[in-house]
């Protein structure tokens, strides 16, 4: 309402009909389809360049040969990039969910308070045609393809729920993977990328502590635990709107996109700097050997 106010005092003709027909949600909710289209776009070109990372280390290591793990004991033998595949195949899957809900996005289009065109129709004199040719123009100019046939004042918060459902379930790939890499560092097979002057810790500077991957598992839980609030918003949708969707959204909707934008730039990192100690891998297979034998 400040908003709609300054712009009546800067434009007193046009103040009685800056709101005209509309509520609030046709601008906040439409904006938010814009965003969250918009930043689908920047994480998924994050999200193929990871892919396209580890594919070129899954090339470059398919043939040599490391310790299986199953229960986390050693079992029969695969390959470091054969592993590296199985990350590679579930960031597939995140990306294919990521298009397909950023493909499926709509807009909210040209609606009422309670998502009716009622008040469009008297504006336009009972013309049918001319509220249909409104909503089709406004959703062309934002971008979209169409717009959701059926609204209440906002847009189903389901749309919500199925772009946190793609978004939020990459964090949980993050702690899959981080948590491989950690382990294979623990054991000193592979290593993320570590810098000239980084040390492991302040008591224990010999240390190659994985931090990056940490931060990684770190992150990932977060996201991941964010989809529970998305799940909640929507359920607790009321008839044809409630406002306990509006502060937890302001929150949750940026924080989603800046915690999966700041996992793609770590993964990233740490795709683009992977370190494979044959030598090590070599020896914990001799070890094991006697016991595969059998």
């Amino acid at each position: 309402m400040a908003w709609v106010h300054t712009y009546g005092l800067c434009a007193p003709a046009a103040a009685g009909i800056i709101h005209w027909g509309a509520t609030s949600c046709y601008v906040t909710d439409n904006a938010d389809l814009v965003l969250m289209r918009d930043g689908l776009d920047m994480l998924l070109k994050k999200m193929a360049t990871a892919i396209d990372k580890l594919s070129a280390f899954a090339k470059q290591w398919k043939d040599q040969p490391c310790l299986g793990f199953t229960h986390l004991q050693p079992a029969q033998l695969t390959t470091v990039g054969k592993r590296a595949c199985v990350w590679i195949q579930d960031l597939l899957m995140d990306l294919r969910a990521m298009q397909r809900v950023r493909d499926e996005l709509c807009f909210r289009g040209v609606k009422g308070t309670t998502g009716t065109q009622a008040s469009f129709l008297q504006i336009f004199d009972g013309d049918h045609d001319k509220v249909e040719k409104l909503d089709e123009l406004v959703t062309e100019k934002a971008g979209f393809a169409g717009c959701y046939p059926i609204a209440t004042q906002t847009y189903s918060r389901k749309v919500d729920l199925e772009v946190g459902s793609a978004v939020c379930n990459f964090g949980a790939t993050c702690q899959r993977i981080s948590t491989d890499i950690r382990h294979l560092a623990s054991w000193k097979e592979i290593e993320e990328p570590f810098e000239k002057d980084q040390i492991g810790s302040s008591a224990m500077a010999y240390k190659r502590n994985p931090m990056r991957s940490e931060r990684l598992t770190s992150l990932g839980r977060r996201l991941a635990n964010l989809h529970a609030d998305f799940i909640s918003t929507y359920a607790s949708q009321w008839m044809e709107r409630t406002l306990d969707d509006s502060a937890i959204r302001r929150i949750d909707i940026p924080e989603m996109y800046l915690c999966a934008d700041a996992l793609l730039i770590l993964m990233n990192n740490i795709f683009s700097g992977l370190v494979v100690y044959p030598k090590r891998i070599e020896h914990r297979i001799l070890e094991e050997l006697p016991f595969m034998a059998t």
